[in-house]
């Protein structure tokens, strides 16, 4: 997937083609977030391709540098609704059901499982739970509708934003280090890991036992994450299979007090 025309990091400075015409109130906020979906090209360009989300071409950007998923890979997305990485990943990997766009069929199948807190309408090849990931339960339940390891963890999880940008780094982070214990448990030695994170510092706890367990780890921002977004993606490649460490005491507050809060 490349970018659409008249996309990329400079189409947030074009001159807006398509304003607002009904007369239903609406804060400031709310207005300014409806335009901008009306004159986002890889909105526009979802819509004409059938995908869930513009978010879809983000993944699709990542991966076509970085090969994250291949033929006969096992997926976990988490905070997967709408679907838009679903969708991408089930393609690419050859769930059953679905083709893929890398070559021919696997002898094998691969397999995306997905997570949300919100509900997400099927998708072809993908298997979805609708639950909290903070709930106790949620790692081993996706354990076993996964089957086996995996080859790639990601999420794109996020937080509902305060307003605070302390306290919204925070919590953003809180559930980028818990998606990264749960990859330590599931991922295959070689596996990759993916998760939303904001500028601003990725926390040094966090980034050292990535740099541990993975040999290499990188912040990526794909060309259709906006410009003025605050959104990065750290990505981490070549999982070692080293035995994880527990959870920091700082992790395991934040995760509680995060598992009491509204997300996504």
């Amino acid at each position: 997937m490349s970018p659409p025309e008249g996309g990329g990091r400079s189409a947030g400075s074009r001159e807006l083609k398509v304003r607002l015409t009904s007369r239903k109130p609406r804060t400031a906020a709310s207005r300014q977030w409806l335009t901008r979906q009306l004159n986002d090209p890889y909105v526009a360009r979802a819509k004409r391709e059938g995908l869930r989300s513009r978010a879809a071409f983000k993944l699709a950007e990542i991966d076509d540098r970085f090969h994250l998923l291949a033929p006969g890979h096992y997926v976990v997305d988490l905070g997967a609704a709408p679907g838009g990485w679903s969708q991408v990943a089930a393609q690419r990997v050859g769930t059953a059901g679905t083709d893929t766009s890398r070559g021919e069929r696997p002898g094998k199948p691969g397999r995306v499982v997905a997570i949300d807190i919100l509900d997400m309408p099927p998708i072809p090849g993908v298997e979805f739970l609708r639950l909290d990931f903070l709930d106790p339960a949620a790692p081993e339940r996706l354990k076993a509708m996964l089957g086996g390891a995996a080859n790639v963890v990601m999420s794109d999880m996020a937080a509902n934003a305060t307003g605070h940008r302390k306290t919204d780094h925070l919590k953003i982070m809180a559930l980028a280090e818990s998606a990264a214990l749960f990859a330590g448990e599931v991922l295959k030695p070689g596996g990759a890991f993916l998760c939303k994170v904001l500028q601003g510092g990725t926390e040094r706890e966090l980034l050292t036992t990535l740099k541990r367990d993975f040999t290499s780890v990188r912040h990526v921002k794909p060309t259709a994450s906006r410009a003025d977004s605050a959104e990065l993606y750290l990505m981490a490649l070549g999982f070692r299979g080293a035995p994880q460490a527990a959870a920091p005491p700082s992790l395991a507050r934040r995760k509680s007090e995060m598992a009491q809060g509204n997300r996504r």
